[in-house]
């Protein structure tokens, strides 16, 4: 990775740390239950977890997603990325029967299978269109590419329209990539393992192509090796906030 990524992504690291604690600095909490049975070590430390998780989990992880797309050869990338579909009526139906489908219990089948029954449906000649909000847009070798970054312990309902959204942006460019991205794998470091089981039924979390956990999250954006050096910066960083942090107690 060329150094200016490495410094930039280190920079967002840090200052994920830094702006929690500032956050902590001016704003307490008045938890009465929680200060009559817990230390104040373990009262600050349950407050910090807790904020510094929201945030990162929102800006920082897209930001820095960001820019591993652009350090492995993307000439574009941007978060939040708004984007107009036009999808034959008949297809756009197909799609929602298939969520609502899998909303009502029932399992899907293999990404690639799902594409295959919703190219068979029957088309209208109409057009309906969409706005898609993708958490993280690239281009690279001239390809779009979309993911929908969220928790590593994503609800149903955040999964279903999740997988919505890559289904329209999948028909309305057929030449896209698109993916489902879990930043890493609370359960260890093979996909096999993840088992958070209420969005089991939307995506298959172990073979589906579309969907990326840990590892494959971050090499997908990057490049071979990428996931490994990004658990290194930040533990370079973390060099630094672990004593600032020891410092506040």
């Amino acid at each position: 990775m060329d150094e200016s990524y490495r410094v930039k992504i280190a920079q967002e690291f840090r200052d994920c740390v830094l702006n929690t604690i500032r956050r902590l600095d001016n704003k307490e909490t008045n938890r009465p239950f929680h200060a009559a049975l817990l230390s104040d070590e373990a009262l600050f430390w349950s407050r910090f977890e807790r904020s510094f998780s929201t945030s990162f989990g929102q800006r920082v992880i897209e930001e820095i997603s960001m820019l591993v797309a652009l350090s492995g050869g993307a000439s574009k990338a941007t978060r939040q990325k708004y984007t107009e579909v036009q999808l034959d009526s008949g297809i756009d139906a197909a799609i929602t029967a298939h969520i609502d489908f899998l909303r009502r219990g029932h399992r899907a089948n293999s990404w690639n299978e799902t594409i295959d029954e919703i190219s068979y449906a029957p088309k209208t000649g109409i057009l309906v269109s969409h706005q898609v909000i993708s958490d993280l847009w690239w281009l690279k070798d001239g390809i779009n590419h979309y993911m929908s970054i969220k928790t590593v312990k994503p609800n149903i309902d955040q999964t279903a329209v999740a997988k919505q959204d890559l289904l329209r942006l999948k028909f309305a460019d057929p030449k896209c990539k698109v993916f489902f991205g879990l930043y890493y794998n609370p359960y260890g470091e093979e996909r096999t393992t993840y088992a958070h089981n209420p969005p089991m039924g939307i995506f298959n979390f172990h073979s589906d192509p579309v969907v990326l956990i840990g590892r494959d999250y971050w090499n997908t954006l990057g490049g071979e090796g990428t996931y490994e050096t990004i658990l290194e910066i930040a533990k370079e960083v973390g060099t630094e906030t672990r004593t600032r942090l020891q410092n506040l107690l």
